[in-house]
């Protein structure tokens, strides 16, 4: 049997979310570059570009 571990996901502030966008599309950082200096996943942050 395989034991299931249940965590819970992070949830961000609408206004971390436009931040981090902010440092891709005005501060022209590349996107890892910035989401390992907010300590999130580069695809999080390329997604929440691509959705704003």
């Amino acid at each position: 049997m395989r034991k299931v571990d249940m965590t819970t996901r992070k949830q961000y502030t609408k206004e971390f979310k436009l931040d981090a966008v902010s440092l891709v599309t005005a501060q022209n950082y590349r996107p890892r570059e910035a989401a390992t200096h907010l300590g999130i996943d580069a695809r999080l942050l390329s997604r929440w570009v691509k959705e704003s």
